[in-house]
């Protein structure tokens, strides 16, 4: 998944620039209104639950794991899809795109369907999984903003796109499902908007399961959950509570977010970034039930696709003088024979970005922890709504 870590590194080095109003990327956002997507195609979907037989899906992959034990033993952990599921996902991936235009196309490159394989493919377990491309803000785009030569990146086309793929869901597919919102970084700051603009107060937010938006800033006012990005959605504060938000941003314990942070913190003296601990989803520390790749696991090469590390990695919020974030820690216990260390800092130049902390794999890092979060909440939304069962 080596094409995953790279254009992550260039993107989260940028990503929190496009959400001010006054970056180079806003003025260059060109005003030209490109023809809508058709999403009752399938080619503009990633993932369907709907493909025929030896039709391609990205979410079709090998999710087997290697789970390596303190003691060095080994396990083989297999996975399977559950086609019975009673809820849906729907997600939205984050900056990914090696198109060299400042949107990208409706063409799926192998980025995107690596980041799916990382980030979604997993929750196949819980729910029917649906995932539409979109033309998002490019790296290329990007990277000419770093440089000071804004292109005429359009970013509205980005949230228009994610809005029409949900609206043709919602007509066509969802026929009174719950559904479970996931998106990271890009991702998640299309879905915070459609979440403000389609769901909070409307009709829509009847179908709400829950949504995680990770490796975002998702506002809230400080000692409250709800206020803030969204009027009437809070955070999530129980495994089986239902029409709530997890969101987070994650750095290191022993390397918590600078004082020129890019995540973890939001405009306003009264008001912070969103921490919700998907490991002890109602407060303090837990085990994070990371699932890595092969990228970020530093140890011995393994035969799967994932690893997993029981009992090795934990996570806590924390709110200091500089942001509120998932702060993660490593055991480095002797008892413990593994690697004391993952991959998953950015690094450029061979410097650590201490400003970006580990978002090359916030979602990896509690993709366990997320699996079993939405099974209770989906759950819980079967036995009280009035939905198709």
């Amino acid at each position: 998944m080596r094409i995953v870590r790279r254009t992550l590194i260039a993107a989260t080095s940028v990503i929190a620039a496009i959400a001010s109003s006054n970056s180079p990327a806003q003025q260059a956002t060109t005003p030209t209104t490109p023809a809508k997507n058709d999403y009752a195609q399938s080619a503009n979907w990633l993932c369907r639950p709907d493909r025929k037989p030896g039709e391609a899906d990205a979410c079709n992959v090998d999710l087997t794991t290697t789970v390596i034990a303190a003691d060095g033993s080994t396990t083989i952990e297999k996975w399977h899809a559950n086609p019975q599921a009673g809820i849906d996902c729907f997600y939205v991936y984050p900056t990914v795109s090696l198109d060299v235009t400042p949107n990208s196309d409706m063409t799926a490159g192998r980025e995107e369907l690596s980041v799916v394989h990382q980030q979604f493919a997993r929750f196949g377990s819980q729910c029917r999984l649906f995932a539409p491309l979109y033309r998002q803000v490019t790296l290329a785009a990007l990277q000419a903003m770093i440089a000071g030569k804004p292109v005429a990146m359009n970013m509205m086309l980005s949230y228009n796109d994610v809005a029409d793929a949900w609206n043709h869901y919602l007509k066509h597919d969802n026929q009174g499902r719950g559904v479970v919102l996931i998106g990271h970084s890009q991702g998640a700051s299309v879905l915070m908007q459609l979440v403000q603009k389609e769901i909070d107060g409307k009709p829509a937010q009847s179908k709400l399961v829950s949504a995680v938006l990770l490796g975002w800033d998702l506002a809230v006012p400080k000692g409250k959950d709800v206020g803030g990005a969204f009027a009437t959605i809070p955070l999530c504060h129980a495994i089986n509570q239902t029409g709530c938000v997890i969101s987070y941003a994650s750095f290191r314990a022993n390397s918590p977010p600078p004082t020129n942070t890019r995540f973890g913190k939001v405009p306003g003296e009264n008001m912070q970034s969103a921490c919700v601990n998907p490991a002890a989803i109602g407060g303090g520390p837990g085990e994070l039930r990371a699932y890595l790749s092969g990228v970020n696991w530093t140890g011995e090469k393994v035969a799967t696709p994932f690893v997993r590390v029981p009992g090795m990695i934990s996570g806590e919020c924390v709110v200091d003088a500089n942001a509120s974030y998932l702060a993660v820690t490593l055991d480095n216990s002797k008892a413990d024979v593994r690697p004391d260390d993952i991959a998953g800092d950015v690094i450029a130049n061979g410097q650590v970005q201490k400003d970006l902390g580990l978002h090359l794999i916030d979602v990896n890092l509690s993709m366990g922890n997320l699996i079993d979060i939405v099974a209770e909440q989906g759950k819980t939304y079967l036995h009280n709504c009035p939905c198709k069962k």
